[in-house]
C-alpha cells in the first residue's frame, strides 16, 4: 500500500449549490492520479478524505465552507450503545447477505426510496442507468449487504472492500419500513467489518448542521479528520 503521506494530484470543479446546506456553494477536488484508482489507492485516499461517486473520487473543497468533516470507526473496537442494542433487537427478525454482483430488481427500492425520501435531491428524477452507474466502481471490489425482512429484500448497503477497511458508500432501502435502517445498515457493516478482520469503516462526511447526517456521530469508536489528523 502506497504511504498515507503521498502527495495527491487534483483538479477542481465549478461551484455549483450545495447538496446538503441551503445558501453555499459547493466545490470539489478530484482525484487524478491513475495510480490510486485501485483498492490499495482509495484506501490511502480514504485515508485522506476522499470519497468516491461512481468512479469519480473527490473531496469538498469549498472557498467559504468547511463542514463536511470525514469520518470513520473502529469496527475492532466499537461498541453497541444501549439505543443501539434495542435497534438491533427490534431487528432481531431481519437476516443479511453478501452480494458481490448488482441485481437489476434492485432498482424498484432504490426509485421508491428517492422518490419518497430525496425527491429534491439530485439523483431524482431516479434512472436505472444512473443508478447503477453511480453505485458501481470499475476499481475495486464493491460490496451489497442485503437485508431482508420475512425472505423480503427491504434494504442494501453499499459496501466498498478495501484490505483494512471497508466503505459504507450508499444505502437505499424501502421507505415504509419503520426501523432506522440507515443505523441498522452501519451496524450490520461494522459487524461485517470485525469478522473480516478489518479495522476501519468510512461513513463519508459528518455535517453537523445537517440533521439527516446526526446518527454517524453517535457511534462509539469513532474519529473525525480534523486539520489533516483523525482525532478520537
Amino acid at each position: 500500500m502506497q504511504p498515507d503521506n503521498q502527495e495527491i494530484r487534483v483538479g477542481f470543479t465549478k461551484n455549483h449549490p450545495c447538496s446538503y446546506l441551503k445558501d453555499q456553494q459547493e466545490r470539489v477536488a478530484v482525484a487524478l492520479d491513475d495510480n490510486l484508482q485501485d483498492a490499495d489507492g482509495y484506501e490511502l485516499l480514504l485515508a485522506n478524505g476522499f470519497r468516491r461517486s461512481g468512479d469519480i473520487i473527490y473531496r469538498p473543497y469549498c472557498e467559504t465552507c468547511h463542514k463536511c468533516i470525514p469520518i470513520r470507526v473502529d469496527a475492532q473496537t466499537f461498541t453497541a450503545s444501549k439505543s443501539q442494542k434495542r435497534l438491533i433487537n427490534k431487528g432481531k427478525h431481519l437476516t443479511w447477505t453478501i452480494s458481490n454482483t448488482i441485481d437489476p430488481d434492485w432498482f424498484s427500492i432504490y426509485e421508491r426510496y428517492i422518490t419518497k425520501r430525496h425527491k429534491d435531491g439530485s439523483m431524482y428524477p431516479p434512472s436505472q442507468q444512473d443508478f447503477t452507474k453511480f453505485v458501481n466502481s470499475s476499481h475495486f471490489a464493491t460490496s451489497y449487504l442485503q437485508i431482508y425482512a420475512d425472505n423480503q429484500l427491504i434494504s442494501v448497503a453499499v459496501t466498498d472492500q478495501m484490505q483494512d477497511a471497508n466503505s459504507a458508500f450508499y444505502t437505499f432501502y424501502d421507505p415504509d419500513i419503520k426501523l432506522s435502517i440507515g443505523t441498522l445498515s452501519v451496524l450490520y457493516q461494522l459487524e461485517l467489518t470485525r469478522k473480516q478482520g478489518k479495522r476501519w469503516l468510512y461513513l463519508g462526511y459528518q455535517i453537523d448542521e445537517c440533521p439527516a447526517m446526526s446518527y454517524k456521530v453517535r457511534f462509539d469508536s469513532h474519529q473525525r479528520l480534523v486539520n489533516h489528523r483523525w482525532q478520537g
